[in-house]
């Protein structure tokens, strides 16, 4: 049970603060209280600043705002292990963490459940000073005592890359009710300070860790703006607006949390969804669907002028979305096989014939951003970080020469399976009888695919792929199986999106690390494991100024482009949205998050 008494929890705090040594003194005599924490030089915003830029801190309050979400839900827990499909709008809303990300930066923090922040140069210690007016919804103050409830239990039964971000802390300790001090030492992990203020803050007079691990349908109690009123399992949650809520006023919240009721409508069949907003059910949609997005908004409510669209701006990095190999198999260990497999990939054809041309063939992991590689030579500072691993990026990689091959577009380009059949060749496999063989065996692996979108791709993959003598069958699975195999790394390829930010950081370990391929419920689907990639990750995180932040993740790109990993899938260059005319959005969108992401959402108000 993590429940703290009041007794060993003072004890704790006195033994951890009664003889600080004589380097602890000197590192935090350079330290600095602060208002905020940027991942690389200082917060954009100074001290006394009103409102982030993309909130309108006169916004309308009141009314009631209804969203669509695809699929189910089954727990309110979005923090644990096993959270499966977790019920939208919880993080933020209901809980809240110790600091507040401003989206109009690459990576900075400003004050919410706690006030001010200190840390130094080298960043081995970070202390949050609590807001002493905070309090959960029930009432009850925010005390260091629940900070060290949430730390634990985050450790303990958190999310693996939680897990691993707060194994990296050496000690934590509290010398008073509104004061926690993180120890650092030998973590060398500068994002650390800002994964911890990011840490969501739990009610330890209400949770208990069984409660926590059962991820069940248990309401949870937040401090946040809003609170869970209505549960429907699967169908619908409903937020209505906290009337005591303590942070109304702070300078990270103005011009947030708008609507005095917010309701998840979920649907498990998207156009369900869609004829749920045609009419009226929901009030915003985020479109995916390139075709619908294309042919189908011309309905009598967008021609009376009730319905409004546009295609907004996506600031940042783009997201890489794939269908991942499962280098565990035998059969997928060899990359110079798997790149004859993603050959076969015919996205020319696809974007025509399925998507409208709307789409844009992703080429980097962080595509469309500083950080990615593609179209640029490596740099010195990048040739040094590679050095220690002869052959671990591809000549034309390196060269910034790589791009996915470019089909006629005619789904049956003779070219590019040509060059396909070679790449096999060399790793073993040779067209025999029909199929593509080694030893005597047919090449034949199954896709898993979870939505109809993914299934109409993966079929029209699979028929590529039976033109090299591949046999793909197309699996599909619902949301649940799908998320548990996943965990599980149960399947042969399967589809994947790593999203990406502007300032990519810890969560890389759990998606590209040795330790993460063998963990079960890793972001590692593809088992990636090369010396090469720890390192560049250590790289990234360690990094002291921006020249050499963007020099790691860059280098790292060019790793996992040489490690052929996945299939590199498409992206859009703008977010389609349509919305009501009675509410709308700030002019001011934030520079580095989709228009729809819950923080951004979150400044839309009635007009």
């Amino acid at each position: 049970m993590l429940r703290f008494s009041h007794r060993a929890f003072a004890l704790a705090c006195a033994l951890s603060f009664a003889v600080p040594n004589a380097s602890a003194r000197a590192q935090e005599g350079a330290a600095r209280i602060t208002h905020g924490l940027a991942m690389h030089g200082a917060p954009a915003l100074p001290p006394d600043f009103k409102n982030f830029p993309y909130a309108d801190p006169e916004a309308k309050k009141g009314g009631v705002l209804k969203l669509g979400a695809y699929g189910a839900f089954d727990n309110l827990n979005p923090f644990g292990v096993n959270a499966g499909s977790t019920a939208q709008g919880l993080i933020g809303p209901v809980y809240e963490s110790l600091m507040a990300r401003n989206l109009d930066e690459p990576f900075s923090l400003y004050g919410l459940v706690a006030e001010s922040i200190e840390t130094n140069e080298v960043r081995d210690f970070v202390i949050f000073r609590l807001n002493p007016r905070a309090h959960f919804s029930d009432g009850a103050p925010i005390t260091a005592r629940d900070v060290l409830f949430s730390f634990n239990v985050l450790k303990e039964h958190g999310r693996p890359q939680t897990r691993a971000a707060f194994g990296l802390v050496a000690r934590v300790a509290a010398p008073d009710d509104h004061t926690v001090r993180f120890d650092l030492t030998g973590a060398d992990d500068r994002e650390l300070p800002l994964i911890l203020a990011l840490m969501p803050v739990l009610p330890s007079h209400a949770l208990t860790e069984k409660i926590f691990s059962d991820n069940g349908l248990t309401v949870p109690l937040g401090s946040g703006p809003y609170r869970v009123t209505e549960v429907k399992p699967g169908e619908k949650l409903v937020l209505t607006r906290d009337e005591n809520y303590w942070g109304r006023d702070l300078p990270s919240t103005r011009g947030f949390a708008n609507f005095d009721r917010v309701e998840f409508l979920y649907g498990r069949d998207d156009n369900g969804l869609f004829e749920a907003f045609k009419a009226g059910l929901i009030d915003v949609r985020m479109e995916s669907d390139p075709h619908r997005w294309a042919k189908a908004y011309a309905f009598p409510a967008r021609e009376r002028g009730e319905v409004l669209v546009q295609a907004l701006p996506l600031g940042g990095p783009k997201g890489f979305e794939a269908i991942a190999f499962n280098t565990r198999r035998e059969i997928f260990t060899d990359p110079r096989l798997r790149e004859a497999l993603a050959m076969m990939f015919d996205f020319e054809w696809i974007n025509a014939n399925l998507f409208d041309g709307l789409f844009t063939r992703t080429k980097s992991f962080f595509d469309q951003s500083e950080l990615s590689s593609a179209g640029r030579p490596a740099s010195a500072a990048e040739l040094a970080l590679l050095k220690p691993f002869p052959g671990a990026v591809r000549a034309d990689i390196l060269a910034g020469a790589w791009a996915p091959p470019v089909s006629d577009g005619s789904g049956r380009d003779r070219q590019i399976a040509r060059r396909a059949l070679v790449l096999a060749e060399q790793a073993g496999w040779r067209m025999e009888q029909g199929a593509l063989r080694r030893d005597g065996q047919a090449l034949a692996f199954e896709i898993m695919v979870q939505t109809r979108d993914q299934e109409r791709i993966a079929l029209n993959y699979a028929g590529q792929l039976r033109r090299i003598g591949v046999e793909a069958r197309v699996r599909p699975v619902d949301e649940v199986q799908f998320q548990r195999r996943r965990q599980k790394f149960d399947f042969d390829m399967t589809f994947a999106l790593w999203q990406a930010s502007a300032s990519p950081g810890n969560e890389q370990r759990n998606r590209w690390s040795a330790e993460a391929a063998d963990r079960e419920g890793s972001y590692n689907f593809s088992g990636a494991k090369n010396p090469a990639l720890d390192a560049l990750i250590a790289a990234l995180v360690a990094a002291d100024t921006r020249e050499k932040f963007v020099a790691a993740a860059r280098a790292l790109d060019r790793v996992l482009l040489s490690g052929f990993y996945a299939v590199p899938l498409f992206h859009r260059d703008a977010q389609w949205v349509a919305w009501r005319r009675r509410i709308g959005f700030p002019p001011n969108l934030p520079r580095y998050a989709q228009p729809l992401f819950d923080d951004a959402l979150e400044t839309w108000s009635l007009r």
